[in-house]
């Protein structure tokens, strides 16, 4: 169970008295077991005490996957099966088996919720760095594809949690493009036109290489890297399939 509770703990560090707070209310009364159980406490200011606080930001991404998880399913009026096992592959390989299932059991109670997604969204903006931020819009594609088609509903609801989270329309095109296929998409990656000179594609793949780097978001564990180095394999095979066609050295 600890570390069940250390997810709990750490997302609400920064969501408690916030709406992300209010929509994980529901997992107090484990929380109240898990301080009675030692295994997190908080001060009379309500800060976590010890060396908790650790799990925070590992804790913050999962609290606000699982919400705008709930969000993206709900866009088309239906919740399918491929969608929550694609939320419990990550959950399995960040924290196990047993703790998937529970956390599964909280995005089932999340799922019957209705919430201001733009406060939701905020909330996480102020709180999180932008390369988590395009972790958590990279993970909501691949939930919306996850039947095997992204509907316009689904390209909705997060471009409207993407300018929440204050992503720039260009990383929104860029990551949508990873997902959503057309003769454009390794252009859009790269975040440049097709008529793009040869060396302004060398200069887009640089800057793009260091702003979709795992190493941005190696502080959020190990298995939210994992995650980010399929993205970054994304980039690399837009880049690729560009030479190829240009003929680039």
């Amino acid at each position: 169970m600890s570390r069940f509770f250390k997810w709990i703990g750490g997302g609400l560090g920064w969501a408690a008295g916030g709406p992300i707070g209010a929509i994980l209310g529901f997992a107090f009364g484990s929380m109240i077991d898990g301080m009675q159980g030692g295994e997190f406490a908080y001060d009379n200011q309500g800060t976590m005490t010890g060396d908790r606080r650790s799990s925070a930001v590992s804790g913050d991404f999962t609290a606000s996957l699982l919400v705008l998880s709930a969000a993206v399913m709900k866009s088309d009026n239906r919740v399918l099966r491929s969608e929550l096992d694609f939320v419990k592959r990550f959950l399995v390989m960040q924290f196990g088996p047993n703790e998937a299932e529970r956390q599964l059991l909280a995005l089932r109670e999340i799922l019957k919720q209705e919430y201001d997604l733009d406060q939701v969204s905020g909330q996480i903006r102020l709180y999180m760095e932008y390369a988590g931020r395009l972790q958590l819009l990279h993970f909501l594609f691949g939930i919306a594809q996850a039947d095997g088609d992204v509907d316009a509903g689904e390209i909705a609801t997060i471009e409207k949690i993407s300018r929440g989270l204050g992503i720039t329309h260009a990383d929104f095109e860029s990551v949508m493009a990873m997902f959503v296929k057309d003769t454009t998409s390794a252009y859009k990656i790269l975040e440049i036109p097709p008529d793009a000179t040869d060396e302004e594609v060398k200069k887009a793949y640089r800057h793009m290489a260091l702003k979709y780097h795992p190493d941005r978001v190696s502080q959020m564990g190990e298995d939210v890297e994992k995650a980010a180095k399929l993205k970054f394999q994304e980039l690399q095979a837009a880049y690729e399939e560009i030479k190829k066609k240009r003929g680039i050295n």
